[in-house]
């Protein structure tokens, strides 16, 4: 899953954003001199992956990407994810979504000093540009992949998917709706993060 779930399923403390994020910064961290709240959050963003990576939904949603996609396939099923997050938040949250954005941008800004370089980097990018605001409408997803695409240093197809995406648009998000409410059943049944 991409940024914005994994700050869904953290818990509101500053320990649990940093560490439900840091599974995409871990490189050249010791872990094991982290706080434990903030291992137990990331342990959180590994259950996530491991369970999102295996789930027959999300493994078929890959599928609807021709071969030359494929390889970013799960990149931009990450966005295409957070997207319909954003669009169905009613359905998934009782606290609206400007609400939780600015509650997660100042617990992220109180934890960014612990945080590695790189990850500071990544989190003031996303704060200072709302990142999840873009990912509201198809168009902010269009922009992120193009982004993303033209950062990589090789030639790639990456930037078709947004094709794919807008022609399986409503396959992709029937499967998110089967998918996430099992996420989110997972999460809590593992209660990695439950009493800190």
């Amino acid at each position: 899953m991409n940024y914005l779930a994994h700050l869904y399923l953290s818990q509101p403390t500053v320990d649990s954003h940093y560490g439900n994020l840091l599974g995409d910064f871990r490189k050249g961290v010791n872990v094991a001199a982290l706080p434990f709240s903030v291992q137990q959050g990331l342990q959180n963003h590994y259950l996530v992956d491991r369970f999102t990576d295996s789930h027959p939904e999300v493994m078929a949603a890959k599928q609807v990407f021709p071969k030359g996609q494929r390889r970013f396939a799960p990149v931009a099923l990450d966005m295409i994810f957070d997207h319909f997050l954003i669009k169905n938040w009613s359905t998934y949250s009782s606290i609206t979504f400007d609400d939780f954005c600015y509650r997660s941008f100042n617990l992220l800004r109180e934890g960014m000093p612990a945080m590695p370089v790189p990850m500071q980097r990544t989190v003031s990018h996303m704060i200072e540009h709302h990142w999840f605001n873009s990912y509201a409408s198809f168009d902010g997803i269009t922009y992120a992949i193009t982004r993303v695409a033209n950062s990589i240093r090789f030639a790639n197809q990456f930037a078709r998917s947004v094709d794919t995406l807008g022609a399986q648009y409503s396959l992709l998000e029937a499967q998110f709706h089967h998918f996430f409410p099992a996420l989110i059943d997972h999460v809590n049944a593992h209660a990695i993060e439950e009493g800190i």
